[in-house]
This record gives C-alpha cells, structure tokens and sequence, in this order.
C-alpha cells in the first residue's frame, strides 16, 4: 500500500475512534478538567496522532490497540471516580482553602504550589481587589477558584430587600437558522401555523429570514433575522476606515452623460 493512501486510512481510522472513545467518556468542558484530566486527555491524542502517521504497517493496530486500551482505562478510572468518593479523591484531587475571613493560608497554598500573584488573579477575575473582602476562597481540583465575599460585601438581592419575584425559566428554541425545531414546539402545545401567525404579525413571511426565534417563560417571542438592517452598527475594532468613495460628477445641463 502507498505510505500516502496508509496515511488516509490511519487517519480516518485514528479520527473515528477518537470520535467514538470521546463519545463514550462523556462530555466535560476545558475548563472543568483536573490536571490528571488534561494531562490524560493530552496523552490520547498523542497516541491517535502516531496511529494516523506511522506507515509502518506492523505498527497500525499496535497503536489501535494503544488507543483502545487508554480510552479503556480512562473510561474505568471514570466509573471508579463515579461510585467511589475514596477514588474520586485520589484521581480528581480535593478542593483547598486559601483564603479563610480575609487571611491568606500560606501553608495550604504552598501545598498546592499556588502563589499570591494567581491568586490576586483570580480575585480580580472575580471583581474583587480587596483580600479583606473575602471569607472564603476555595482552589477548586479543576484549577478555577470559588469566592465567598464578606456578607457586607455581596449585592444586594431581592430577597434581602423582602421583594417578591416572578419564575424565570429557560426560552424554548423555535427556529434555529431558518429551521423550525418541532419537538420544541410540540412540548409548548403550538403548532406551525401559530409560529407563522406570530412571525407575519413582525411582518416576518419567510422563515427562512429568521436566524433565531425562541419562546420565553413569559410568553413573548424572541426573533433576530439573518439580515438585521442595523442603521449605525457598532464597530469595536481599530482598523483604519476604507476610504469614501468620491461621488461621480454629474453632467452638465445640455452636455451628454
């Protein structure tokens, strides 16, 4: 076979399993992953990577069974730290005080090899710029840090001022780039016709016009169109203005255009 057509099918074999082992160990954002985490997820990809360029073709199913094997350990480590704490402990790592009534726990953070600089960081990245604010700071396993200001220090919220509130629950999507979501609309009890009623009543004939519509809590629809007609949009950027065109002169009267 020619080392060009191995690398095809390597590759299309590495992706699929890839795809299919991710699939399998479920959904977790960047952000929520250990360390351990990382590093695992690092690791597989490395090891999809070879089986999709080595040509050697004694080695593709050494590496298939490579990749089989980690995203088979991985899924096991998985179900360890799902149904046992002890596991789940040792594989994902345990949350850490820093801050404790606004004093930094030193020995906690030299534990963790966390200094005062990222942790300054991440208060900022919390809107607060003053330690003595804090009650607690918690180093999550993940790397991200849990604040809890000072009781004087929170907001205001209704519940504090005795106001009473309204429920608000999440919108329903209805039309997703031109396209209805049914089941959508069949869990609201509507139908169709009633979106297209809505629609014409914002003069809207086309569902094809509309980039996103959703059913709010309260009853009212939300709807952007693909082509917004915006009079002034906001330009945050700071390339340098195209140039005005000059305006054409025009002929004068008795001469030909």
């Amino acid at each position: 076979m020619l080392p060009i057509l191995e690398v095809f099918v390597q590759t299309v074999l590495a992706f699929s399993a890839v795809m299919v082992y991710a699939r399998l160990l479920g959904k977790q954002q960047i952000g929520q992953l250990t360390f351990f985490e990382y590093v695992n997820g690092i690791t597989f990809g490395s090891i999809a990577a070879v089986l999709a360029t080595d040509v050697e073709p004694t080695h593709t199913w050494l590496h298939f069974l490579g990749l089989t094997l980690f995203a088979a350990l991985t899924y096991l480590m998985g179900s360890a730290a799902l149904h046992s704490r002890p596991a789940r402990k040792l594989i994902a790592g345990e949350p850490t005080i820093v801050v404790h009534n606004g004093k930094i726990l030193e020995d906690n953070m030299r534990k963790m090899r966390y200094n005062l600089d990222e942790l300054n960081m991440q208060l900022r990245e919390k809107n607060i710029f003053n330690l003595g604010d804090v009650e607690y700071a918690i180093l999550e396993p993940d790397g991200n840090l849990s604040v809890l200001p000072k009781s004087q220090k929170r907001p205001v919220t209704a519940a504090d001022l005795g106001l009473p509130t309204g429920y608000e629950g999440l919108a329903s999507e209805l039309v997703v780039d031109g396209q209805v979501v049914f089941q959508n609309l069949r869990q609201n009890n509507l139908s169709v016709e009633w979106l297209r009623q809505a629609l014409a009543a914002r003069g809207i004939t086309d569902l094809g016009e509309v980039a996103y519509a959703a059913l709010n809590s309260d009853g009212t629809l939300y709807v952007d169109l693909k082509r917004d007609n915006l009079p002034q949009p906001v330009d945050i950027t700071d390339l340098p203005e195209p140039p005005a065109t000059p305006p054409k002169p025009q002929p004068e009267k008795g001469e030909k255009p």
